[in-house]
């Protein structure tokens, strides 16, 4: 994952989908441990939704510099908690090292990163035994459009993608798809608009309204379709 993986212009108009983040927020919450490291963080907006006082420590490891600066200064300013601090790296800078986590994140990230099997390896020796990488991700590659080759994606997942990227010593705990609805907003610019980036007026209709209608949706198709994919991986015990 380098510099050019981000764009901080997508970064700043999906700061404003409150609605979503706080959808996936819910259904991942409590499945999160004392020690927490979110890869990739970005702009630090979803630290800011997910994280709180209750964790002992929230490393967010960021590869770009000036967007460290701008998670520290968050801190700083009581934005994020007391708790979060910054990394301006990768995983392969922890390896080898004493830390370890009982979360590692990858919201929005992993299909950035071009060997995404190396990087959940990497992770997964970061991982306390039973510890959990939690992985959200967009879905379907027959929605990979102009917006995501824009932003770096290498790819979208399905389940089976997932699963052969886990590491053999985890366990999947849970998988399904997220935003059912906005899966047919995805579709319609993939076959219609092929747009290369979304406004923000586009990006607030999707979170104020296709999200919320997803929330009762998603649980009445059973999260088997949707434009976002959510996997639980857990490390089993007594492995290394």
């Amino acid at each position: 994952m380098t510099k050019n993986t981000y764009i901080g212009e997508e970064l700043e108009i999906f700061a404003h989908a409150v609605n979503w983040k706080q959808y996936y927020g819910r259904a991942i919450r409590d499945l999160f441990g004392q020690r927490v490291l979110e890869v990739g963080a970005g702009l630090g907006e979803t630290t800011r939704h997910l994280c709180t006082d209750v964790h002992r420590e929230w490393l967010c490891l960021e590869p770009d510099p000036g967007f460290c600066d701008r998670i520290r200064a968050k801190v700083s300013s009581g934005q994020l908690p007391e708790c979060c601090s910054v990394y301006n790296g990768t995983t392969q800078a922890l390896q080898g090292g004493s830390r370890h986590f009982d979360t590692i994140l990858y919201m929005d990230v992993l299909e950035h990163i071009a060997d995404d099997c190396a990087e959940l390896q990497r992770a997964a020796s970061l991982l306390n035994d039973g510890g959990r990488i939690i992985v959200l991700a967009p879905a379907h590659n027959f929605l990979f459009s102009p917006f995501d080759g824009k932003i770096g994606h290498h790819r979208r997942y399905n389940k089976a993608a997932i699963r052969a990227a886990c590491p053999a010593e985890l366990a999947i705990e849970r998988m399904g798809y997220l935003d059912s609805v906005g899966m047919l907003a995805s579709l319609a610019n993939r076959l219609l608009l092929s747009q290369a980036s979304p406004t923000l007026e586009q990006i607030t209709f999707w979170d104020s309204v296709l999200v919320r209608m997803s929330r009762f949706v998603d649980p009445l198709v059973f999260y088997r379709i949707g434009k976002s994919i959510l996997a639980v991986m857990r490390k089993k015990t007594g492995r290394q």
